[in-house]
């Protein structure tokens, strides 16, 4: 019977994303609603250099 294992590239990526980081915690809504908020404001600088 064959045994199941994950390989050792995929170990290394997985601990990789489960490590604490030092930076500042920032709120997945938060970094969304940033991004939407970038967008508008550029999509309105666009338009308003049309004019």
């Amino acid at each position: 019977m064959a045994t199941l294992y994950s390989p050792q590239s995929q170990a290394g990526i997985m601990s990789f994303y489960d490590a604490p980081s030092k930076g500042p915690a920032v709120p997945p809504k938060l970094m969304l609603g940033a991004i939407i908020a970038f967008a508008v404001v550029v999509l309105l600088a666009d338009k308003l250099s049309m004019l």
